[in-house]
C-alpha cells in the first residue's frame, strides 16, 4: 500500500525517471586511441546500443592520454602505489546546435610490484576501471542534459 502511495505521489509531482529503460538516440563519435574504442563501448552500452550518424544527438569526446602518478615509495624509492587519472571532454549536439559541453575525470588506485606481468596487470585493470567510471559521468550527464534539452 505504501508504495502505491509512493508511486501516485511521485507521479503527480511530475517526477520522471531518467533511465526508463528506453533507446537513447544518440551517437558517440569514434574516440582515437585504444582506450578510446573501450570508452566509446561503454557509452553505447550505457545509451542502449550504436547508433548512426543520423541519430538526433550526436557527442564527441576527447580523451587524454592516462597520466599516472606516484602515490607511495618503499624504502628504497622505488613506486609501489600508483595512480591513473583519465580526463575528457565533451560536446554533446543536436544538429548544428549545442546541447552541453563538459569535462570529466576519472582515477583509480593500483599497487606497483617489482614483477612485471602483475604490474601490467594491475595498471590494465586500473585503466578498465577508470573508463567504466568515466563513461558513467559522462553517460549520465549527456541522458540529463538531452532530457532537459527535449523537455525545453
Amino acid at each position: 500500500m505504501k508504495k502505491i502511495l509512493l508511486a501516485l505521489l511521485l507521479a503527480s509531482c511530475g517526477f520522471r525517471p531518467m533511465y526508463t529503460g528506453t533507446d537513447m538516440d544518440i551517437y558517440v563519435a569514434p574516440i582515437n586511441g585504444i582506450d578510446g574504442i573501450e570508452l566509446r563501448n561503454a557509452l553505447n552500452a550505457q545509451f542502449g546500443g550504436t547508433h548512426d550518424e543520423s541519430a538526433k544527438y550526436k557527442i564527441v569526446v576527447n580523451l587524454s592520454k592516462p597520466v599516472t602518478k606516484y602515490k607511495a615509495f618503499e624504502k628504497t624509492g622505488d613506486a609501489a602505489w600508483q595512480e591513473i587519472v583519465l580526463t575528457a571532454d565533451y560536446t554533446i549536439t543536436s544538429g548544428d546546435k549545442s546541447v552541453a559541453k563538459g569535462r570529466e575525470t576519472a582515477s583509480e588506485s593500483y599497487s606497483y610490484v617489482s614483477y612485471l606481468v602483475a604490474s601490467n596487470a594491475s595498471y590494465n585493470n586500473a585503466v578498465k576501471n577508470t573508463i567504466s567510471v568515466l563513461a558513467q559521468k559522462i553517460g549520465t550527464r549527456a541522458i540529463a542534459e538531452t532530457q532537459s534539452f527535449e523537455d525545453k
